[in-house]
């Protein structure tokens, strides 16, 4: 019987209707994500707290300007891993070392008495490592599924999901721990599940088969295939394909320049001009409420570790090992901070918990999201652009109206977390329609040989969208000061919901040029 799904024998075998290596990647990208939102949780925060704080005291200005050129160079240097990984690594071989790397980085990062020059070393390397890993990983996914299969949206989506897993652990504990109890606790702590990660996918690669292998070991595994094949040579066809690819990824400049701000002006207005400090039955609300949404979501992610232990059981062991051993410790921090925040008697929110909320609605949101792509419903690929651009904007338009009465020029302000809760809740909708949706087309859209630069380009716009975002946010108080905090907001409202509409104007085009990519 022909295989369903590319890779190993083994990769036959499916939970939720998707094959075993999908999961493999899900856990190496969630600890990967850890890692780095984990990081970018704390970076303005560390770098804006008072030095009494142990912090280095920089303007916000200043700090979100270093949010954007980090943020950005992170998605830049894809474009040349998947160059390289194209060309001469292979998709596996890259990810690993861009693992290894990183973990150096953070491995700088974590150092109690760092100086500027190790934090900026270990910045760099978690750049340059991103720039191995994400492209690489994100293709090796597109590979599992074979021409014409409707799973691979899902399986992208569920990919997804695990992305924002990691982000969402990494979020909650690098965040509470760099905040609560020291900077470079919580910047080590990202590090050490990035190491993980690396175990788990080295040790469980050969699921994979002959996806992701150097160019040189795949032309020998398919020199028969290889020799029957018609030259190669861009047709008309594929040449309208790459057009789509690249107009897509233009427009997810405009919802990147907006959604980042996540790390940067949402965490300031978090931090500076929202009610933290609960007490009483607010205090204890707060804390059962956390509990749950911390809970919730990881007794979901050992069902589904539970799930491929048992179909991979006998297979792979250090690689399962690794796996396991990193949720005995994640266990271990969660049950600790929970137990920490009851014995306090009043509670003061985080300024990074707030973040959280995105990896959480992605988490509860993303099966339904996941049925939806996979049902009658399903709409087309620029729709669902133009519907998550208006839903960010809608976002925003959250934090206008609870930002409204902010007077010009205040440094510090205590609205209800009921905006911000808002916002995130519209943003990750939005971002549901956007980003996995997008990774899909671009491995759909994609000639075989030039995935890996198609996703390096994708995220080449995610640079120039990330770079712009933390330039655009470090005006927050120059905006404020002459037009009101509110109208600093409606910018990010105005500008993804006019390109929505663009959008929807160009529908035909694109799904004409599409040639039958759906």
């Amino acid at each position: 019987m022909e295989a369903q799904f590319g890779g190993s024998a083994l990769n036959q075998r499916t939970i939720l209707s998707h094959p075993l290596g999908l999961f493999v990647l899900f856990f190496t990208e969630m600890w990967e994500r850890f890692s780095y939102y984990g990081m970018r949780a704390i970076l303005v925060l560390f770098l804006t707290s008072s030095l009494m704080n142990e912090g280095w005291a920089w303007s916000r200005e200043d700090a979100l300007v270093l949010y954007g050129w980090y943020t950005g160079l992170v998605y830049l240097t894809p474009i040349l891993g998947g160059f390289l990984a194209d060309k001469f690594l292979g998709y596996r071989n890259a990810t690993v070392l861009g693992a290894f790397i990183m973990t150096l980085g953070h491995a700088s990062m974590a150092l109690e008495t760092f100086t500027e020059s190790f934090f900026y070393l270990g910045l760099g390397l978690m750049i340059v490592g991103n720039g191995f890993f994400k492209p690489n990983i994100s293709s090796i996914v597109g590979q599992l599924y074979k021409d014409g299969d409707k799973r691979k949206d899902g399986g992208y989506t569920i990919f997804y999901m695990g992305i924002n897993a990691g982000a969402f652990l990494g979020i909650l504990l690098c965040g509470y721990i760099g905040e609560k109890v020291g900077w470079h606790l919580g910047f080590g702590l990202a590090g050490i599940f990035m190491f993980f990660g690396m175990l788990q996918f080295w040790f469980a690669q050969k699921i994979f088969g002959n996806i992701g292998l150097t160019p040189k070991k795949l032309a020998a595994a398919n020199a028969t295939k290889e020799s029957t094949s018609p030259s190669a040579g861009f047709t008309k066809v594929e040449l309208d394909r790459l057009l789509v690819i690249i107009v897509f990824s233009i427009f997810t400049i405009f919802f990147w320049w907006a959604f980042e701000q996540a790390g940067g002006s949402m965490t300031i207005f978090a931090k500076d001009f929202t009610q933290r400090t609960l007490v009483g039955d607010a205090s204890l609300i707060f804390k059962v409420a956390n509990t749950v949404i911390t809970l919730v979501p990881m007794v979901i992610l050992t069902v589904v570790l539970y799930g491929l232990f048992r179909k991979m059981i006998g297979s792979y062991l250090l690689s399962n090992v690794f796996l396991g051993a990193s949720f005995v410790i994640i266990w271990g921090i969660v049950i600790w901070m929970i137990n920490r925040e009851f014995a306090a008697t009043a509670t003061e929110i985080p300024a990074s918990w707030f973040s959280v909320l995105n990896s959480l609605f992605i988490i509860l949101l993303a099966p339904l999201f996941s049925k939806i792509w996979a049902s009658k419903l399903n709409p087309s690929g620029p729709i669902k652009f133009a519907i998550g651009l208006i839903l960010l904007g809608t976002g925003f338009a959250f934090l206008a109206i609870g930002a409204f009465g902010i007077p010009l020029g205040a440094e510090t302000a205590s609205v209800s977390i009921v905006w911000l809760i808002s916002a995130y809740l519209f943003h990750t909708m939005g971002e549901l329609c956007v980003s996995p949706v997008g990774l899909s087309y671009v491995s759909k859209l994609a000639p075989i040989k030039l995935v890996g630069l198609m996703f390096g380009f994708w995220f080449v716009c995610s640079a120039i969208a990330n770079y712009l975002g933390g330039k655009t946010g470090s005006y927050i108080d120059k905006i404020s000061e002459a037009y009101g905090l509110s109208n600093f907001f409606l910018i990010f409202f105005a500008i993804p919901v006019l390109a929505g509409i663009l959008m929807i104007l160009l529908k035909p085009i694109l799904i004409r040029k599409m040639h039958g990519i759906h």
